[in-house]
């Protein structure tokens, strides 16, 4: 590409005490071009863009727009020379409509008329192929609304460099077909687009070109049309990687888990799930896809013990569940590992070390007064080794740890208590791709094991290729069960919007 740089950044570094988040990395991006960033966790990637987006001031290097060196104070600056962020988790008020939210915390905003305001939300939605109805509350929205009201907000501030972080980490198949028709809108508007994203499908169908870094370095910067996804994967990691997910094929034993007309209500006494039934097969991995908030959280709670049951059956090897919390059900001899999506909230004591987080899941098994610490810390030490964690040691505390060492972790540490039911939610979530692959081999050996597993998941490539079926929720209902081996995404997409299948493919054992 030899169009003039818009945007140039040189040289730029920042630490974080003795961590580099970035070294000395520069990189050009044009208008009117779709620029991907890739890199494992940890490789500097948000720290970067928070730069350029002014949440951070760099140790060193410059910036420069349209030719012009800009120093950025706070995100206030950035906005004002046009660049506009938009986070995986979005910054919109619930109770406020959209455009309530679209010109919150703008100077002069309460002097904006309504129709005026309208008119210039409704000609920006048209120049984009923006479709969003401005007097609707964000808590009625789908997330492809909701994010479509922050793409709007960045727009209507003025933004002409646009960054997502993750931005198809919740979407349906559909939903992300329409923000990459938004998106290719933008750049044949001049727009100069970034994406920060995990996903090398979607990467070399979206992006004109690619910058790979690498523990806070610059690898390189490669035009989409001259590489592929093994070549990209090399580039990340530093090493050739096998990008196949193997899927074990087994014959499931019987069902180890029956949930049968299972209802849950939230806290605002609504539906969270309403009537499900579904079986789960020992050496089996039953998959769950969903866009968000669709009872995927209260699913999972609710067969750990952890959230309280409306009406229905939970049965683990016929003996029913429900009612009882996590202390009862060990008591009853089940052996259940629950990996939830909230690793340091739920998962894991954040202040706490491997080792300590280790005997918190044994402790009341060993006899006595005294704790015995030295079988938690071989465990460690072994997990260390398996798992390739990156620690200081085990005695470290492991709300230091990339978030990828963490799931290591947790997940380690649930295996190894030989479970018969595996129950994890977004496993991968915002891991690089080494992680996730290590992730899905040791779920393999769960399965071989005669584990039954359930797996909460959002990338629908993953789910397809891993799990023996999937369950689709929607809103709390069940829209479809299907086999994962003769499915599509786009059939997922439309059960994820709510449109149920009539033959129940897939559905039995």
């Amino acid at each position: 590409m030899n169009r003039r740089a818009f945007i140039q950044i040189r040289g730029i570094t920042k630490t974080f005490g003795a961590v580099t988040a970035n070294n000395n990395i520069s990189l050009n991006i044009c208008k009117g071009e779709i620029h991907a960033l890739l890199g494992e966790n940890g490789s500097g990637k948000s720290t970067l863009m928070n730069v350029l987006s002014g949440i951070y001031s760099p140790d060193s290097g410059s910036i420069f727009i349209d030719g012009k060196e800009v120093h950025f104070n706070s995100p206030k600056d950035s906005i004002k020379a046009g660049i506009g962020m938009i986070h995986q988790h979005f910054k919109l008020v619930e109770v406020l409509t959209a455009k309530e939210n679209i010109i919150a915390g703008q100077k002069g905003s309460f002097f904006i008329g309504s129709k005026d305001l309208s008119r210039k939300i409704k000609d920006i939605s048209e120049k984009f192929g923006l479709e969003i109805d401005p007097d609707k509350k964000v808590y009625n929205m789908s997330v492809g609304e909701k994010q479509t009201v922050e793409i709007i907000k960045v727009l209507y501030r003025g933004a002409d460099i646009l960054i997502l972080d993750e931005p198809t980490a919740v979407l349906t198949p559909q939903e992300t077909k329409r923000l990459f028709d938004i998106l290719r809108k933008m750049k044949d508007a001049g727009c100069a687009v970034i994406i920060i994203t995990h996903k090398l499908n979607e990467v070399m169908e979206i992006s004109d070109r690619i910058t790979v870094l690498r523990r806070g370095e610059t690898v390189g910067t490669v035009n989409k049309n001259e590489t592929n996804i093994r070549e990209l994967t090399e580039m990340m990691v530093g090493r050739p990687i096998d990008l196949s997910i193997k899927r074990i094929e087994k014959n499931p034993r019987s069902p180890a888990l029956q949930v049968k007309n299972l209802t849950v209500l939230n806290e605002d006494k609504r539906h969270a799930l309403d009537n499900i039934s579904f079986e789960l097969s020992a050496g089996e991995i039953l998959g769950v896809a969903g866009v968000a908030g669709s009872g995927q959280r209260e699913l999972c709670e609710a067969i750990a013990g952890l959230y309280p049951v409306a009406g229905g059956e939970i049965l683990f090897e016929g003996e029913n569940i429900v009612g009882k919390n996590p202390r009862e059900i060990i008591k009853m001899g089940i052996s259940m590992s629950f990996i939830p999506e909230d690793r340091l909230g739920m998962g894991l004591v954040a202040s706490m070390d491997m080792v300590d987080n280790f005997i918190l899941k044994e402790y009341q098994n060993q006899k006595g007064f005294l704790i015995d610490r030295r079988p938690a810390r071989k465990k460690a030490e072994q997990l260390v080794k398996k798992l390739d964690i990156k620690t200081p040691g085990v005695h470290y505390p492991v709300k230091l740890l990339s978030g990828g060492n963490i799931q290591k972790v947790l997940l380690g540490r649930e295996i190894e208590s030989n479970p018969h039911l595996l129950i994890t939610a977004y496993p991968v979530r915002g891991l690089d791709i080494g992680s996730s692959y290590t992730i899905y081999d040791l779920l393999n050996e769960q399965k071989l094991k005669n584990v039954a597993i359930l797996y909460i998941g959002e990338d629908l490539d993953v789910l397809l290729e891993l799990c023996d079926r999937i369950m689709v929720l929607c809103e709390g209902r069940i829209t479809g069960i299907v086999d994962a081996r003769d499915t599509t995404k786009e059939q997922l997409g439309l059960m994820m919007a709510g449109e149920a299948i009539s033959d129940g493919i897939g559905g039995g054992l």
